[in-house]
């Protein structure tokens, strides 16, 4: 190996660095309300448990806390854009995913309500990298470092984490501020993406922002 070469490597090497806030966005993927449907809980006790017990109240503290320090804060949301959703992906009529343009399923939940002038991207499909211009509007903001948090952990999240890292981003996934229907697959998914990201707890986000 050249000694360029080493030197780029070394360069590159770690995940450790400080989040300068001007140039960071927190990503909350999903937290919308057609996660609070009782079927849906009732159907994944552990996911009621994470949801209520860890996911939202860290999401909470993760979006105010980086609000407070200036982070672009951007939501995502499962909603058709029309009321049929026709214009849905083949995968989500596939698997009769369907939230209409408008249904009260699609906004995000009030514990962790975006503010009057923060962006909010509506998109039908895993990834948002895919069927939203997220990446460019994370450009036109500036924005290099993502923090990933929301819903489910194994999937969207993970699309998001991978999306974003192909992309030449810098992601953080706030473990303690995601969530999906088992406690297994949280942290398997977790250990699936890690390669791509930096994990951390929003604790220790919060305290990397500068």
């Amino acid at each position: 190996m050249s000694e360029q070469a080493g030197s780029t490597l070394a360069r590159y090497e770690g995940r450790d660095r400080k989040l300068v806030a001007a140039r960071t966005a927190v990503l909350v993927v999903d937290a919308q309300n057609a996660e609070l449907v009782p079927e849906v809980l009732a159907q994944y006790p552990d996911f009621d448990r994470a949801l209520h017990g860890r996911a939202l109240p860290a999401m909470k503290r993760l979006v105010d806390g980086a609000r407070a320090k200036g982070v672009e804060i951007v939501y995502t949301v499962i909603e058709s854009l029309t009321r049929d959703g026709r214009d849905r992906s083949l995968d989500h009529k596939l698997s009769n995913i369907h939230i209409p343009r408008g249904s009260h399923l699609g906004k995000v939940i009030d514990l962790v309500a975006p503010h009057d002038d923060d962006i909010v991207l509506t998109k039908t499909s895993s990834g948002v990298f895919n069927s939203t211009n997220i990446d460019y509007v994370l450009r036109n903001l500036g924005v290099e470092n993502v923090v990933v948090a929301g819903f489910l952990t194994d999937q969207c999240v993970d699309m998001a984490v991978r999306d974003g890292a192909d992309r030449g981003y810098y992601m953080i996934c706030a473990e303690d501020a995601c969530a999906t229907y088992t406690d297994e697959r949280h942290t398997t998914g977790l250990r699936a993406f890690g390669g791509y990201c930096r994990v951390q707890d929003v604790d220790a986000v919060l305290a990397d922002l500068v």
